[in-house]
């Protein structure tokens, strides 16, 4: 069986954009910047920071292609897990080497599909001060180019209790130009997927960056 063939159909991840669409632009005012650096087709993987749990839903409701995100195994309770299934995302045990997870990651890119990570694996301060290598993994292994993605407004720095941003406040997502992670050379030994996450980081670091400045976020 092929990695391709344990993958979830792209229906599902496209019904869920179509409901990402209603309820993020029903609830806030999404402004997205650059939505048309991410290629119209063909493997790609967007790499966003990540600093409230409205981050992921932004992203599926405002990404010009179907996403199939990468969601803890913790999210997949009650009818949440049927759900979450049905709209092509992903559960994954973040405390360890979760196989059926990484095969279903790349069947998604191996149909030519959009595979959604947040690298540093958490929600954090959202500014990619810390990534881990699965990104790497995926983007070296898949060949698939990286696109980076900055959100802003989710959240306020400096407030212990994340609530909800408040309704029909303004929340800025910034699509960055996709590159590639490798070398070039295909390698998959640690050593490259070290260099590969180090590459990222500094690519993903400076789209924020940049991503600030254009929407007066800094």
């Amino acid at each position: 069986m092929t990695h391709e063939q344990t993958a979830p159909g792209p229906r599902g991840a496209a019904v869920g954009r179509r409901i990402g669409i209603g309820i993020m632009h029903g609830l806030w005012r999404p402004r997205v910047l650059g939505a048309w650096r991410v290629p119209s087709h063909g493997p790609v993987i967007l790499a966003a920071n990540h600093s409230h749990g409205v981050d992921g839903p932004m992203l599926i409701g405002t990404s010009p292609r179907p996403v199939h995100f990468l969601v803890k195994q913790e999210a997949f309770v009650g009818p949440l897990d049927p759900f979450l299934r049905g709209i092509g995302q992903l559960p994954v045990d973040r405390q360890g080497t979760d196989r059926t997870a990484v095969t279903s990651a790349l069947g998604v890119l191996a149909r030519g599909g959009v595979l959604g990570i947040f690298p540093e694996g958490t929600r954090g301060g959202g500014d990619f001060a810390s990534i881990r290598g699965g990104l790497a993994y995926f983007a070296v292994r898949s060949g698939a180019p990286v696109v980076p993605v900055a959100c802003f407004g989710t959240t306020e720095h400096g407030r212990a209790i994340r609530t909800l941003p408040p309704l029909r406040s303004r929340i800025d997502v910034v699509f960055g130009d996709p590159f590639e992670a490798g070398d070039g050379t295909g390698a998959r030994t640690r050593r490259a997927l070290d260099a590969a996450t180090l590459r990222i980081q500094e690519r993903l670091t400076a789209h924020l960056g940049n991503a600030r400045r254009a929407t007066g976020r800094a």
